[in-house]
């Protein structure tokens, strides 16, 4: 599970090694809180996090960090955990896992699913074996509800046990196979979990992990408590979104009121983005860049359709880029390996406005996660690092982040929005016609 580094999941003396076949995730629950004093707090070690839209430079901040930390990355992608999907996730590069050793990157084959409660227990592991080995954990990522669960813990929900996991796959294994999204979950809607019909369409494994939950409680998932919701109900973060207090962005603010709880770490949290125009047009320049070369995402595509896997079906096909992909390649694959230079724009297009979906929604989510101080990323990235690098070791308990580093968590002004509201595509590489004309030769021959 890590990639060149000095310690691993299975070799890692603070844990005992797993069996080929994952077990149950052991139960993480939220402890009983109470004020935690001055010098309890310092003898908790220290956990950097840096979150960030995609395509924010998250992860060159984090391997640059490490560098400077003597530290070791955990990666927090839910795509990244996928072995062959690099150009899709941004993988960091052989190179850089040899400078820098990556844990939770290519530990599965796509055809594998894996879940929140999987990556809080591996996650977990990881940073206690970096922690172990005296160097700094820094978690790296952009799957919000994963780092939710990692800094503050899992839900304790019941086990469920061989012999209900094998009775909830074959009540909804034919409605699978059939496509029948909407009985499937009319099924767990009736057997006791309403909120199963505002689940995500065709996410298959959650709705047959509530499906399995009921059986195994006889409660529907939203009947158990979430660590993270706790500390917000008892006033971890009472300030409403959209207040003047909402976007104050000292680093103490944030902290003093995490120091009344019991997390398990003193978690440093940095959300690094810019501008939104800014994002959106790198986020379009970055989707261009994928498509170029031979062993670009619709390479990656076209091998998930070459290992019998579909699109939206699985948490790998689901992903950003490659969901796309694998659609267009599919309809080409239809068309006996031809594709115009229309349908080719048309997948372009989607491509890029799903990414960009996804940036804002990714920016809506951490906007209300109070303990993450919000970083330009438009800045230098040395200014950046030696603002973290000096407050990692100048910790005590409140950091006061620079004017100059600031970045706002909302739309500061109605200029901004309006030009937000009028924002179109400028390609970099696909203007015309004779710019895919590589790519369009390329589907001809390998997509009969």
């Amino acid at each position: 599970m890590i990639s060149n580094g000095v310690c691993t999941l299975r070799t890692c003396l603070r844990f005992p090694a797993r069996p080929l076949f994952r077990e149950p995730p052991r139960l993480f629950s939220c402890r009983q809180r109470f004020l935690v004093t001055a010098s309890e707090t310092k003898k908790k070690e220290k956990v950097i996090v840096i979150s960030g839209p995609t395509g924010s430079g998250k992860s060159r901040l984090a391997l640059e960090l490490a560098k400077r930390l003597n530290g070791e990355i955990v990666s927090a992608d839910s795509v990244q955990v996928y072995r062959g999907l690099d150009v899709g996730s941004a993988k960091p590069s052989p190179n850089e896992r040899k400078e820098v050793p990556h844990h939770l990157v290519d530990i599965l084959h796509p055809s594998e699913d894996y879940s929140v409660g999987q990556f809080f227990e591996d996650a977990r592991q990881a940073t206690g074996c970096i922690l172990d080995n005296g160097r700094v954990p820094i978690v790296v990522g952009g799957t919000g509800l994963y780092l939710r669960w990692f800094i503050y813990g899992k839900p304790d929900v019941p086990k469920a046990s061989p012999e209900i996991v094998s009775e909830a796959y074959q009540e909804l294994a034919e409605l699978q196979r059939n496509d029948d999204w909407d009985t499937a979950v009319q099924l767990v809607v009736k057997a006791g979990d309403p909120k199963a019909q505002f689940l995500a369409v065709n996410d298959w494994y959650r709705l047959r992990r509530s499906l399995e939950i009921i059986k195994s409680s006889g409660s529907p998932p939203s009947a158990f408590r979430v660590p993270y919701d706790s500390f917000r109900e008892q006033g971890e973060y009472g300030v409403a979104d959209g207040s003047e207090l909402s976007d104050m962005n000292t680093y103490g603010d944030a902290m003093e009121k995490t120091n009344s709880s019991e997390l398990d770490y003193e978690f440093m949290c940095f959300f690094l983005s810019s501008h939104r125009l800014d994002l959106y047009k790198s986020i379009d320049y970055r989707c261009e860049d994928m498509l170029l070369g031979r062993d670009g995402i619709l390479s990656e595509a076209q091998w998930l359709l070459d290992t019998g896997l579909h699109p939206n079906s699985n948490s790998a096909t689901k992903a950003i880029g490659y969901r796309q992909a694998m659609e267009y390649l599919q309809r080409c694959r239809e068309q006996g390996g031809h594709s115009s230079v229309e349908e080719f724009y048309k997948f372009l297009f989607e491509f890029q406005k799903a990414s960009r979906n996804f940036a804002k929604r990714q920016l809506t989510w951490f906007r209300n996660e109070n303990i993450y101080q919000w970083l330009d990323a438009s800045k230098p990235l040395e200014t950046i690092l030696d603002f973290i690098h000096g407050a990692y070791h100048d910790w005590n308990g409140s950091i006061l982040v620079p004017e100059d580093l600031r970045m706002s968590r909302d739309i500061s002004n109605h200029r901004q929005a309006a030009q937000l509201k009028a924002y179109r595509t400028r390609n970099r590489h696909f203007v015309n016609g004779e710019d895919c004309t590589h790519i369009l030769n390329w589907i001809r021959k390998t997509q009969r």
